[in-house]
C-alpha cells in the first residue's frame, strides 16, 4: 500500500518561530559537531571533541552568532582507520532536546535512520523536542545506506528503491500521528500500526519541518513530494547550480510542491590564502587514508550521493567527506557563499576543522562581508 502524497506546499504555515524559514536570504547552519571529526578524517591538531561541554559551546556559540540551524549526522559505528572517523557519536534526537533546552533561535535538527526507530517512537520524540525549542525542531530523514550499521539492528538493507518506498509508508504514519484527531490504523507493505496516538501534538503546524537528502532517482521524488528542504549533494558550483533547479522544478512539476535547497561546505579561513592552503595540506598530510578508503568504498557501493567523489581519489574524504569546500582568505569565502547563495541555494551547513575556534574566526571576518554583499541581514 502506497501513502498519498501530503498536501501541496508554497508558504510555511503555523511554523513562525522556525529559523529556517526566516527572512534570511542565504541560511546558515553547523554540519556535523555530533561526531568525532567532523567531517575531516584527519590527525591534525583541532580542539574539537565530542564531549557534552565542548558541544554546548558550539551550539551556544552558532545560536549567539546567528546562524539558522545545527544539523547533526546520524552515526552508529565508524569506518576504521587511525581515527576512526565519527566513531564517537551522539545519538541524534537526545542531543537535539538537550541542545533545544540550551538555545534560544537557532533550529535544532534530529537526523534519523528510518529502519532503527518505529514511527510511533519517532513522532512522539520529535513532538517532545518540538514542545522543548518552542517550535524550532526539524528532523531529517535518512533511509539508511550504511549497510554495516543496519546489520547492528538486524534490518536486512534494502535497494535503494525499496529504501524509499519504506520511507514512504514510515513517514506516513508519523505525519497521521502528528495531525490525526482520531487514531491511526496502517497495514502497509513495511509499515503496520493499529489503533496508534501520539499526543501532544507538535507545536508547528501542520507538522515540524522535514529535511531529506535523497539524491537518486527515488530519493529526489520522496524529497519532492514529501519534505520542506532537499539537503543536497553538490561539489562544485555548477553542480549546486543544476541540482538546486532539478529538485524545485520535480518537486512544483510532478506535486505542486515549493521547496527548499540546503548543503553542507567544509571551510578552511584563514587571513591569507597562503595559510589557509597550508592548513588544507596539513590536514591531508596527516589524513586517515584508511579510514578514507574505507568510507569510500561504502559510499561507492551503497549510497549514489557521492559517485563522482569516490571516483576523484580519497583527498576529498580525507578532507571533508566530499563535500564542496572552501579555502581561502575571508573575502574569498565570503565570494563562495555569495555564489552558491546565486546558484540557488537557500542554506549552507558548514563545517571547520576546529569548529569552535573558526566559528568565532568566520563571526568576525566573513559574516559582515555576507551582510555586505545583502545575503545576510
Amino acid at each position: 500500500m502506497t501513502r498519498a502524497a501530503p498536501p501541496p506546499s508554497a508558504e510555511p504555515n503555523g511554523r513562525a518561530g522556525m529559523p529556517l524559514f526566516n527572512e534570511q536570504p542565504l541560511k546558515l547552519g553547523l554540519f556535523g559537531i555530533n561526531c568525532s571529526g567532523g567531517l575531516t578524517m584527519t590527525e591534525a591538531e583541532t580542539t574539537y571533541e565530542v564531549t557534552w561541554e565542548h558541544t554546548s559551546k558550539i551550539a551556544k556559540k552558532a545560536d549567539e552568532v546567528g546562524f539558522e540551524a545545527l544539523i547533526p549526522i546520524a552515526r552508529w559505528k565508524g569506518f576504521g582507520g587511525s581515527t576512526d572517523f565519527n566513531g564517537t557519536a551522539f545519538e541524534t534526537y537526545t542531543w537535539a532536546a538537550a541542545l533545544a533546552a540550551q538555545t534560544e533561535n537557532i533550529a535544532i535538527v534530529a537526523t534519523s535512520h528510518l529502519p532503527t526507530v518505529h514511527p510511533i517512537v519517532a513522532a512522539k520524540q520529535a513532538a517532545t523536542i518540538d514542545h522543548v525549542s518552542g517550535g524550532r525542531f526539524a528532523l531529517n530523514l535518512v533511509m539508511g545506506w550504511f549497510t554495516s550499521e543496519m546489520e547492528m539492528f538486524g534490518v536486512v538493507q534494502r535497494g535503494r528503491t525499496d529504501r524509499y518506498a519504506f520511507g514512504d509508508e514510515w513517514l506516513g504514519v508519523v505525519r497521521d500521528l502528528w495531525t490525526s484527531d482520531d487514531p491511526v490504523d496502517f497495514a502497509g507493505e513495511y509499515v503496520t500500526v493499529a489503533d496508534a496516538v501520539s499526543k501532544p501534538r507538535p507545536l508547528q503546524q501542520p507538522h515540524p519541518v522535514l529535511i531529506n537528502a535523497g539524491n537518486s532517482p527515488a530519493g529526489l521524488d520522496f524529497s519532492a513530494r514529501n519534505v520542506d528542504i532537499n539537503f543536497a549533494a553538490a561539489h562544485t558550483l555548477d553542480d549546486a547550480r543544476t541540482y538546486s533547479a532539478r529538485i524545485r522544478d520535480l518537486a512544483w512539476r510532478e506535486y505542486r510542491r515549493s521547496m527548499s535547497v540546503m548543503m553542507s561546505a567544509f571551510v578552511i579561513c584563514r587571513d591569507t590564502e597562503e595559510e589557509a592552503r597550508q592548513v588544507r595540506a596539513h590536514i591531508l598530510e596527516k589524513g586517515d587514508y584508511v579510514g578514507a578508503r574505507n568510507l569510500a568504498t561504502t559510499l561507492g557501493m551503497q549510497s549514489s550521493s557521492f559517485d563522482s567523489q569516490v571516483s576523484a581519489g580519497l583527498d576529498p574524504f580525507v578532507l571533508s567527506f566530499g563535500a564542496y569546500t572552501i579555502v581561502g582568505t575571508p573575502e574569498q569565502v565570503a565570494s563562495q557563499l555569495v555564489d552558491l547563495s546565486r546558484a540557488g541555494i537557500d542554506g549552507v551547513a558548514l563545517a571547520f576543522l576546529d569548529y569552535l575556534e573558526e566559528l568565532t574566526h568566520f563571526d568576525e571576518n566573513v559574516m559582515p562581508l555576507l551582510r555586505e554583499a545583502g545575503i545576510r541581514r
